[in-house]
């Protein structure tokens, strides 16, 4: 892998030979330059992969450089060395791109990992803009992981038949939308598909749903209604949380796989249907037909093809397409397209077990899409347990270190402003509700 190019700029000479020096040792292809034209001429010959400034420097400042660098070298990430006095005009210029400041004096490994993950942030974005339109493609199943794609061959192989199915899955791992895939990779692809929930209809109406009625047939029925399969016909019916359904309907729902066909409440006779059914549950259905609470005989009779979805903690290889994907999907929508996450919160995605599945993920982006006000989403952006998930988990040695300085950072501002959260957060180029949650996750007692 080739050395990330990195562009110094730093007028006093020691500093600036001490960096090169430094960062070179650290890995990084270092060039070195005193003002910010001979920055500006460098870039024009050659790309760059980040650029460090100082601020305060004879002839062009480091933020004049950073406006002139947006347009010259678009994307590169900007890290703004300044003395603390000057800090406030470092956070003028990270509202005008830049990645980040550090305050002299300063460690050597702070402006390392700072680099590191300038980097790596903008290796981030890119991989994420990548995937965007390869997740879409795909109307919405990512299957990137080895154990997905063998669940979509499946789905390939299967979807040709008339045969039952029965997927398995965790809570929000996307049944309905595999039960979808299946519809409109086989030959009843023009014709309708239905979703019931058998678990969100009383009893008395699910009946009614699925195999229709006649007028008279109970003390609502006005009027003749067909039901949801012969609604289906020539089509494809889900019924979903399957496990849930009652055992005189389970009944009914034999005969209709057996026979082809339903009798509607009231009817004199039953009516020929031709439904290709799915059925989908997060329950265990062997364990069910122990306890007698599902028909052993309809369990067979829908156990002929059995799909698993696996859980997202199972399947690391999709997150990243699956938050490119919604990123894409929710950011078109609420207007806000150029949204990625930062490392930190990608760290904690990967560290999290998802309990919630592919649902919860989504869920998580869009929430933050809709409340943060950054070009990333940051942990201040998420939902409480995922955040208590980042303090009760260690996380890798980079990500506990950029926590670290941005603790620093927070703890340096309240310090000059005396304790007063309001100023410190003006400080920082923060709202103080983002500064709360900063206090907290950090744990900083203000006095």
């Amino acid at each position: 892998m080739a050395k990330a190019h990195v562009l110094v700029v730093e007028d006093d000479v020691e500093m600036l030979s001490l960096l090169h020096d430094e960062l070179g040792e650290a890995g990084f292809d270092v060039h070195a330059v005193s003002s910010a034209q001979e920055a500006l001429e460098h870039v024009r010959v050659r790309a760059v992969d980040a650029v460090v400034t100082d601020l305060v420097m004879p002839g062009m400042r480091g933020d004049e450089l950073l406006r002139q660098l947006r347009a010259a070298a678009p994307g590169v990430p900007v890290v703004i060395m300044t003395a603390f006095g000057s800090i406030e005009s470092a956070v003028a210029a990270m509202r005008e791109g830049a990645y980040h400041y550090i305050t002299k004096p300063f460690r050597i490994e702070q402006l390392i990992v700072t680099l590191e993950n300038a980097l790596a942030e903008n290796r981030l974005r890119q991989d994420l803009l990548d995937l965007a339109g390869v997740a879409q493609d795909r109307a919405g199943i990512v299957a990137e992981s080895p154990v997905m794609r063998r669940t979509m061959d499946l789905v390939a192989r299967a979807a040709p038949a008339d045969t039952p199915v029965l997927i398995l899955g965790e809570s929000g791992t996307g049944k309905e939308l595999l039960a979808r895939a299946l519809h409109a990779a086989g030959p009843r692809r023009d014709r309708s598909f239905m979703a019931v929930n058998c678990s969100a209809i009383p009893e008395t109406l699910l009946e009614s749903q699925l195999f229709g009625h006649r007028r008279g047939a109970f003390t609502d029925a006005r009027e003749d209604r067909r039901g949801l399969f012969q609604e289906a016909e020539g089509g494809t019916i889900l019924l979903d949380e399957i496990g849930d359904m009652a055992l005189s309907l389970q009944t009914k729902l034999l005969r209709v796989l057996q026979e082809r066909e339903v009798h509607p409440l009231g009817a004199a006779a039953p009516v020929a249907v031709d439904v290709r059914v799915i059925a989908a549950t997060n329950r265990d259905l062997e364990a069910l037909c122990a306890q007698g609470r599902f028909r052993q005989d309809l369990y067979y009779r829908l156990n002929v093809i059995t799909i698993r979805i696996p859980p997202l903690r199972e399947r690391p290889e999709d997150l990243l397409p699956l938050v490119a994907h919604f990123l894409a999907k929710h950011g078109q929508r609420l207007g806000r397209s150029e949204v990625t996450v930062s490392l930190e919160v990608m760290e904690l995605f990967r560290r999290h077990p998802w309990p919630g599945n592919v649902r919860e993920l989504e869920n998580a982006i869009e929430r933050a899409l809709v409340l943060g006000q950054d070009s990333a989403i940051h942990i201040e952006d998420l939902p409480d347990d995922l955040r208590q998930s980042l303090l009760s988990s260690p996380g890798p040695e980079h990500v506990r270190l950029l926590a670290d300085m941005e603790r620093e950072q927070i703890i340096k501002a309240l310090r000059a402003a005396g304790g007063n959260k309001t100023a410190a957060a003006r400080l920082l180029g923060l709202d103080r509700k983002t500064l709360y949650r900063k206090l907290e996750v950090y744990g900083i007692q203000p006095s």
